[in-house]
C-alpha cells in the first residue's frame, strides 16, 4: 500500500472566486484536523505558509507522528509575481523564484524531504498576443536549470516535481499537460527535475491518467502523485473515483504495472463538509480502488489488451466488482 499524505492547506479556510469555506485554522488547527484521519501517513507542507515558525512546525510534526511528504512551493503570491514567475518577462522576477526555490531546497534538506513539488498556476495568459511565448521558454527553461543544478550540489537527494494543469487562474496555464511537461523537462535536461501527476490535472487535460503515467514512467520523470477527480471541465478536486471510477481504476492498475511505491497525495476540496469527514472518504474510495485493480490478473489483462477487444474488456472487469 502506498503512503498517503494530504496537503495541509486543505485542512483549513478555502476558498474560490465566490465562497469562502472551513473557516481560519491555524497550524494547530490543522494538525488536529489531521489526527482524525485514518490511514494519513504525513503531509505536504505548503511552502513558505507553513514555516513561519519552522521550530513549531518541527515540533508538530513529531508530536503527531507525521512525515513531511513533500513541500509544496508557492510559486504564485497575492502580492507579486502577477504576470508570472518563471516565465516572467523581467528577468529580476525569474530571479527572485529561483532564489526563493534554492531557499526552498536548503529547508526541505535540512528536514529530510525528498520532494519539492510546484504548480505553475499563474504562468501563462488569458488572451492571445499577451506573452511572448519564446521568452517565456526561455525563463522557464532557465530558472529548472538553475534549480536543478543548485538541487544537485547541495541536496543530490531532493526531486524537483513540476505540476501541470490546463487553466484556472489562467484561461491557458503555460505548462497544460503532461506532454509539455515531459517536454519541458527534456529541455532542462536535468536528472532531478521532473513531473507530478496530479490526476484532476490531467482529466481536466483531456488526458488517460493511465496513459499519461506510462508514459511519464517511460521518460524516468513519474515523481510524484496528486489524486483528486472532476468532471473533465473544471478542476473541482473531488474524491477520487467519484466520477471518472475506471480510469481510477486503470491508472492504479498501472501504477502496480509501471512499480510505482512513491507517496499518494490527496488534493481534495472539503468544501462544506468537515475535512476530516471528506478525506476520510476519499482514502476508503482510493482503497477500494486499489483492490480492484489489484484483482485484475495482469497476464490475462496483458492477452486482453493484444487482441485490442474492448468488449471483452469490458465483461472481463465487471467480473471483478
Amino acid at each position: 500500500m502506498y503512503k498517503q499524505a494530504i496537503i495541509s492547506n486543505f485542512l483549513g479556510e478555502i476558498r474560490n472566486r465566490f465562497m469562502v469555506y472551513q473557516g481560519p485554522r491555524d497550524l494547530d488547527g490543522k494538525f488536529e484536523s489531521a489526527k482524525q484521519i485514518k490511514g494519513l501517513s504525513g503531509l505536504e507542507l505548503a511552502y513558505p505558509q507553513d514555516f513561519a515558525d519552522r521550530a513549531h512546525l518541527d515540533a508538530l510534526l513529531k508530536k503527531y507522528g507525521y512525515e513531511a511528504a513533500a513541500l509544496n512551493f508557492r510559486c504564485r503570491r497575492n502580492d507579486k509575481w502577477l504576470r508570472g514567475s518563471f516565465t516572467s518577462s523581467h528577468s529580476e522576477d525569474v530571479d527572485e523564484v529561483v532564489q526563493e526555490m534554492k531557499t526552498c531546497i536548503d529547508c526541505a534538506h535540512e528536514m529530510g524531504v525528498r520532494y519539492i513539488t510546484t504548480c505553475p498556476l499563474n504562468e501563462g495568459h488569458d488572451y492571445l498576443f499577451e506573452m511572448d511565448y519564446s521568452v517565456a521558454y526561455d525563463n522557464i527553461v532557465r530558472a529548472f536549470r538553475e534549480i536543478g543544478d543548485y538541487a544537485a550540489e547541495r541536496a543530490p537527494e531532493i526531486r524537483i516535481c513540476i505540476e501541470y494543469k490546463y487553466s484556472e487562474p489562467r484561461t491557458r496555464c503555460f505548462i497544460a499537460g503532461a506532454g509539455e511537461a515531459l517536454a519541458l523537462c527534456q529541455e532542462v535536461d536535468r536528472e532531478n527535475i521532473g513531473v507530478n501527476l496530479d490526476i484532476g490535472h490531467a482529466l481536466q487535460a483531456g488526458e488517460r491518467p493511465a496513459q499519461s503515467a506510462a508514459m511519464l514512467h517511460k521518460a524516468g520523470k513519474l515523481f510524484y502523485v496528486h489524486v483528486n477527480d472532476n468532471d473533465r471541465i473544471g478542476d473541482w478536486d473531488m474524491i477520487p473515483g467519484s466520477i471518472n471510477f475506471w480510469d481510477f481504476v486503470e491508472f492504479f492498475y498501472y501504477l502496480r504495472r509501471i512499480g510505482y511505491s512513491g507517496w499518494l497525495t490527496y488534493d481534495v476540496y472539503p468544501k462544506e463538509n468537515p475535512a476530516p469527514e471528506v478525506f476520510n472518504s476519499s482514502f476508503q474510495a482510493v482503497s477500494k480502488l486499489i483492490e480492484i485493480a489489484g484483482r485484475i490478473d495482469s497476464a490475462k489483462m496483458d492477452q486482453l489488451m493484444y487482441e485490442r477487444n474492448p468488449v471483452a474488456v469490458m465483461n472481463y472487469l465487471y467480473t471483478l466488482l
